[in-house]
């Protein structure tokens, strides 16, 4: 078993109290699902800088990060089999999977 980073770029936070309790209670049930699998339950992101080696910084763009998750799974096609079942998909632009390596 390894452990993987599901990256999450795109999707909007929920616009209305009833619409967030909503969504959250998605996020929840998928988690309960997920069991064991789930090694961290990550975090929306929502301020990000990105910066070059030239020092220059910017407010990062349409690609960049807007959350994430840790799993473990037996191998990545396991992971993405995984993360294809994530209820962000249905706000989200796109999701990355990447092992991790050490740490955890």
């Amino acid at each position: 078993m390894a452990n993987f980073l599901l990256l999450f770029h795109g999707g909007s936070m929920p616009k209305t109290p009833e619409e967030g309790a909503r969504v959250m209670q998605v996020w929840t049930d998928w988690f309960a699902g997920l069991g064991d699998a789930v090694v961290d339950l990550g975090s929306p992101i929502t301020q990000r800088r990105i910066f070059g080696a030239d020092g220059s910084v910017g407010n990062g763009d349409a690609d960049s990060a807007t959350g994430y998750t840790v799993i473990r799974a037996d191998d990545i096609d396991a992971a993405v089999a995984l993360a294809k079942t994530c209820p962000g998909l249905a706000s989200g632009t796109w999701f990355e999977v990447a092992e991790l390596t050490g740490g955890m």
